[in-house]
């Protein structure tokens, strides 16, 4: 089977199926109540594959590379009517100076009265030629649109490599991100040597074996970031204690999927952009939900008002970077992201439109 399937790939071969396809297509459906045998039958339609053959390769590869691809519509128009009228031009020469001669006891009484006709008001009667152009020119329409179909292919494939490649790199810019901050997180802890450092390495270690194992997919079940959101806030809540207020409230659908570390790249720059620099309490309140099959997520936090905060500098940390990257990648027009910044609160609505089931 891998051998002949190695035959099939052999663009050479494919070619030949196809021509020998059409001739015994014509062959097989000729009515043998105009023709004396197969031979005649034969001898016709070898004929008309000919032109066929001349038609469908030159327009293949010159007139379609050279005139239509390029927008010379013009060009391209005037010279496949000459490619048609060559072609009917020596199918009537070769009735005229062969088939008709030999076969024309056969010939029904309309048969003999054109097979008495001279070159010139054979190739001169257009209502003819339209009509055999229509034949000649039908299996050309064919091998267009099957190269058409497979350049739309190779295209598409090309497309989903480099969209891969596109969200490969992103995810390797983001988890390293993560893992930095989260580290850093346990770096204070153990430094202070506190009785909580256990259990941030519990989560930490909850945190990596996500990002390291389940979740290389492009798409993973809501139910997995919720559990990866929790560990995140729990080591942020030992970090900060009573400096920050923490409002997470989940109601999602645990079948559908999302594209994975897309929502706590927005609570990293919560954490980072609102309580960091709070002298005070600061507040990060996080909704999470699932309706008709979309994903809603809300975020807001407060902002410092001791110090200048970033975001009044119009600045955007890689990480939010990159999740906008990837939500044009995985969500073309099925995402609404919205960034609201006041003078008091920064809020991020982001909205996933039409998510598959997992």
């Amino acid at each position: 089977m891998k051998q002949l399937k190695s035959y099939f790939q052999n663009q050479v071969l494919r070619h030949v199926l196809f021509w020998a396809g059409i001739l015994i297509y014509f062959v097989s459906t000729a009515s043998m109540s105009v023709y004396s045998n197969y031979v005649q039958v034969l001898e016709f339609n070898l004929m008309v594959v000919f032109t066929q053959i001349i038609t469908a390769y030159t327009c293949l590869y010159f007139l379609i590379p050279k005139y239509l691809n390029q927008k010379k519509f013009v060009w391209f128009s005037v010279y496949l009517i000459l490619l048609l009228y060559s072609m009917f031009v020596i199918y009537s020469a070769f009735k005229l100076v062969y088939y008709d001669p030999k076969y024309y006891e056969v010939f029904s009484e309309a048969g003999k009265i054109y097979a008495q006709e001279r070159l010139v008001e054979r190739i001169s009667n257009i209502s003819v030629f339209l009509s055999k152009s229509i034949k000649i020119l039908t299996p050309a329409v064919l091998m267009v649109a099957a190269s058409f179909y497979k350049n739309q292919q190779q295209l598409l494939e090309l497309k989903e490599q480099k969209k891969s490649a596109e969200l490969a790199a992103l995810k390797n810019q983001l988890n390293p991100h993560f893992l930095f901050n989260t580290l850093n997180n346990l770096y204070s802890l153990a430094i202070e040597k506190s009785e909580k450092t256990p259990e941030v390495i519990e989560r930490l270690s909850e945190i990596l074996d996500y990002i390291l194992f389940r979740c290389k997919d492009a798409y993973v079940s809501l139910d997995k970031e919720v559990g990866l959101i929790e560990n995140y806030l729990a080591l942020e809540k030992v970090r900060y204690g009573k400096r920050v207020i923490v409002e997470f409230h989940a109601d999602v659908d645990e079948s559908i999927s999302i594209a994975p570390l897309l929502l706590l790249t927005f609570i990293e720059n919560a954490f980072k952009h609102g309580v960091r620099q709070e002298l005070k309490v600061a507040t990060i309140r996080i909704n999470l939900k699932t309706v008709d099959g979309s994903i809603i997520f809300d975020i807001s936090n407060t902002k410092p008002v001791a110090q200048l905060s970033p975001y009044d500098k119009h600045t955007e940390s890689l990480g939010l970077e990159n999740v906008k990257k990837q939500l044009s990648i995985l969500y073309p027009d099925r995402h609404q992201l919205k960034i609201a910044n006041d003078k008091e609160h920064y809020s991020v609505s982001l909205t996933l439109k039409e998510i598959a089931n997992v």
